[in-house]
């Protein structure tokens, strides 16, 4: 069975258990564990930022980080196939206390008049005030869309104007770094806080990070241990993070070509598969799905006509090879 649901499908490689077996490890809720402090330093200055805060998963990252940035009863803005707003069971408004309007985009990308029309300053007590803008970077739901840096910076500089800040949702944002080759300091200049992920392309077991200025981490700390995400010896996973950044990040652009290849199967222009997902629409996704597993191709629907195709750092070529011709059998 090929499995294409998710790039969260990958499993520890055998240098990657070495790893994990030789860290150092101590109590992390004490901040004595050297492994994690080593990659939470490491991550922050690879985005130019001061302070980093390892995770166990995405969405906990997400949630800390809009948090320090929107207070309870303000809002954020977001695109509104956002993985905020459509894949986080409703965390952010039911922890933080934070309500959330989007705008509408085919591609998932900045539509900064749209943005601009959405925008509430501060009115007096009667009014909800917009207090940031989310982003995704690459765009889940959108197809693995990436956001265009210039189109970031204007955000960022209507932002400024504004006196409102960004937050970055950069679960894939190594896909955006590999297929751009826009260094990753230019897309934390961007944001005032983001989150990346370690567990999707770059294939580690678990572990997310966020990332920001040392207040901001400072209380996002707090945060985390109030929501029960306080980690002991953890540092078995920040091992297998690190050893991701090592050897999985330029890997990446293997699953965009194998991702092209599936677009094109499926009927899409493969210039239009920017890296690792790919989003089709299909009359009937339910039955799609259970087509593709019958003939050994496991795929995901993510909406009654949406279906969605995943590469990742176990599927081969030869894999994308055999599930393409899958794919464009069924049609």
């Amino acid at each position: 069975m090929i499995d294409l649901r998710s790039d969260t499908l990958t499993r520890p490689t055998d240098a990657m258990r070495e790893a994990m077996a030789r860290a150092e490890v101590g109590d992390d809720v004490y901040g004595e564990d050297p492994t994690v402090a080593a990659l939470e330093e490491r991550v922050a200055g690879m985005f130019g930022h001061e302070a980093a805060l390892f995770t166990p998963t995405g969405s906990m990252a997400n949630v800390l980080a809009v948090a320090s940035v929107v207070s309870p009863g303000e809002e954020v803005l977001c695109e509104s196939s956002a993985h905020i707003a459509r894949a986080e069971l409703g965390a952010h408004g039911a922890i933080t206390g934070l309500t959330m309007r989007t705008w509408t985009h085919e591609r998932g990308q900045v539509d900064l008049p749209a943005i601009d029309r959405l925008y509430a300053p501060d009115m007096g007590p009667f009014f909800v005030r917009t207090a940031a803008v989310s982003v995704e970077n690459t765009h889940n739901f959108a197809g693995g869309a990436v956001l265009p840096l210039d189109d970031l910076r204007a955000l960022r500089a209507w932002a400024d104007e504004k006196g409102t800040r960004i937050h970055l949702d950069g679960a894939r944002l190594w896909n955006a770094h590999v297929a751009t080759g826009t260094p990753l300091v230019d897309y934390g200049r961007i944001a005032d806080v983001l989150a990346v992920c370690l567990s999707k392309g770059l294939g580690a077991p678990i572990g997310s990070l966020m990332v920001g200025s040392a207040d901001a981490i400072a209380q996002a700390r707090v945060r985390r241990k109030r929501m029960g995400g306080g980690m002991r010896q953890v540092g078995v996973l920040a091992a297998a993070g690190a050893y991701a950044l090592d050897h999985h990040v330029e890997r990446l652009a293997d699953d965009h070509e194998h991702a092209r290849l599936l677009g094109e199967a499926l009927g899409l222009d493969p210039a239009t598969v920017d890296t690792n997902i790919v989003v089709v629409d299909r009359p009937d996704a339910p039955a799609f799905v259970a087509a593709a597993a019958e003939e050994g191709v496991r795929i995901a629907a993510v909406g009654p006509r949406a279906v969605r195709v995943v590469t990742h750092l176990d599927v081969t070529r030869a894999d994308a090879d055999r599930a393409a011709a899958v794919l464009a059998r069924l049609g």
